[in-house]
């Protein structure tokens, strides 16, 4: 496993998500995970899941300490969120989360308030971390006027590039976690990647999962219901891009957004 240290925290680069992953297929799911040795797991108010995902964690027998838990507070929930993030936990079965994310910018007032309460919860201890997830730029910078971010969870794969976002998070020593890694399975016919993979023995999906940790303070969450894929996501710590490498897979970027629903923030690209 590759670590992140980010602001004094050291963070699995690879982590496991469980966006629409329900019941019985989100709890094996987690606890399979952690079997294989995944120790950070994603989830959020709005996946209406985080009972399972506690339930997986309990199943796992892993120390809490060991594993970096994540969730997000949906937009919804911000006038409340002290309230929200105690029914989080209560549903995760835990005392604190690693991080609580902002999961989508809304109006400046809402988010500042949505903001400090979570510095209050910080300070209380359940909350360790605070970031934002679907925030541009300039989003960003205001946030982190209001309190210490952690994090931006944002859309990120070869078809993506996050220059700027990238560039930001070395000014603010932020943690960038990457979802839709995989870009809904459209990678597999990349010459680019096909070949690498050939190279290295890998599928083309693990190779871009390797591009995406191989970057300083980058995080990943690719999400799978399949045990076989699981593994296989974990499996990308036994070889390492060269630098060249490194750059053909970015040169693969044509600034493709798969995530963008229409009360999405203006983004950067």
């Amino acid at each position: 496993m590759i670590f992140h240290d980010v602001q004094g925290e050291r963070v699995p680069a690879l982590g496991f998500g469980t966006y629409l992953l329900k019941g019985d297929d989100c709890v094996t799911g987690v606890h399979h995970a952690l079997k294989l040795g995944y120790r950070h797991i994603d989830t959020a108010q709005s996946y209406e899941n985080e009972a399972e995902v506690g339930e997986g964690l309990r199943l796992g027998g892993v120390p809490r300490a060991e594993v970096f838990l994540v969730t997000k507070l949906r937009p919804s929930n911000f006038a409340r969120a002290a309230d929200a993030t105690r029914a989080s936990l209560a549903a995760l079965g835990t005392d604190y989360v690693d991080l609580m994310l902002l999961h989508w910018p809304k109006d400046e007032a809402s988010v500042t308030a949505a903001l400090e309460a979570l510095a209050k919860l910080q300070a209380d201890g359940a909350v360790r971390r605070i970031g934002v997830s679907n925030f541009p730029a300039k989003l960003v910078a205001s946030a982190s006027r209001v309190t210490r971010l952690f994090c931006n969870q944002v859309e990120y794969h070869p078809f993506l590039a996050q220059t700027r976002l990238l560039e930001q998070a070395e000014e603010l020593d932020l943690l960038v976690t990457a979802y839709r890694p995989l870009a809904k399975g459209m990678l597999g016919d990349e010459p680019v990647l096909r070949d690498l993979g050939t190279k290295y023995g890998k599928t083309p999906e693990q190779v871009t999962l390797r591009w995406l940790v191989q970057q300083p303070r980058v995080a990943t969450i690719p999400k799978s219901a399949d045990p076989r894929r699981r593994a296989q996501n974990l499996d990308i710590f036994d070889f390492e891009l060269t630098p060249v490498e490194m750059a053909a897979v970015a040169g693969l970027a044509r600034g493709q957004r798969l995530v963008n629903p229409e009360n999405a923030p203006e983004w950067d690209a």
